[in-house]
């Protein structure tokens, strides 16, 4: 275990029913991969409650918290006060996962500006960073990441990044950064990695998303923490990298861009 290069996963959903009774046993085998450290986001505000309940109880768990756009036409609004006094918590550490998802519930796609728009006012405000979550929207989402930078600088991870490459300049314009999730380890995914060949390496994390997206050899398996160190393999090919380097980089980053859960 000392020889392993240590990681951070930087968004997964241990609250998600695929991992009930398992907990214990996830991080222990993430543990063992290297795999320190993760962020576990909360979808739902009424969930909030059983997914800091997992921070508290595991030491290498922190948590984020926000509204996702995909459930904002069926969830309350999450409010600005709300938000900000969710951060008061030592663990939690980030604003979301928030964003545009147009491709399945583009019907709602105003209410997700609104909702987009709060959570970056959250983040503003307390310093944390904010996740986005961003599907078949590059459009309006460059354009109100932009308007809001305007109205005062927030930080930002655009997380599980597989968007187009004007989407990855637009944030990485306004000094945010993207995250590959197991989808750039996937053999078909050369275009998403060859817009990822161009990204400042400070500017880099890993995720797994988990329990979506298992990277290979774990394709269509439920994913987990673990995992992320398939995807940093193959991620630091990319870069050109050995994975231990890699995995030095990217812990640098998640720590300064997620400063309150550095260790």
């Amino acid at each position: 275990m000392t020889d392993t290069p240590r990681i951070t996963d930087s968004h997964c959903h241990l609250d998600f029913p695929d991992f009930d009774g398992q907990l214990a046993d996830v991080i222990t085998r993430a543990a063992d991969a290297g795999v320190h450290r993760m962020v576990t986001i909360c979808t739902k505000l009424k969930n909030e409650p059983t997914v800091r309940a997992i921070a508290e109880v595991h030491a290498p768990v922190f948590y984020a918290a926000g509204t996702h756009p995909m459930s904002v036409a069926t969830e309350p609004m999450a409010s600005f006060d709300t938000l900000v006094a969710l951060t008061r918590h030592p663990k939690m550490v980030g604003i979301g996962e928030t964003g545009l998802d147009y491709h399945y519930t583009s019907e709602s796609a105003e209410v997700q500006q609104t909702s987009l728009r709060l959570h970056i006012a959250a983040a503003r405000d307390t310093g944390l960073p904010l996740i986005i979550h961003a599907r078949a929207a590059d459009d309006d989402m460059a354009r109100i990441l932009a308007e809001e930078h305007r109205n005062g600088a927030y930080a930002c991870v655009m997380h599980c990044f597989s968007s187009s490459a004007a989407l990855a300049k637009a944030a990485l314009d306004l000094g945010f950064y993207l995250s590959m999730s197991g989808i750039t380890a996937f053999p078909k995914s050369d275009a998403l990695r060859d817009i990822f060949a161009n990204v400042p390496l400070d500017r880099v994390l890993v995720e797994t998303d988990a329990p979506y997206l298992a990277p290979p050899p774990h394709r269509g398996k439920p994913n987990e923490p673990a995992f992320t160190t398939h995807t940093a393999r193959r991620a630091a090919e990319t870069f050109g990298l050995n994975y231990a380097e890699f995995a030095a980089q990217t812990e640098a980053n998640f720590e300064r861009l997620f400063p309150k859960a550095a260790l």
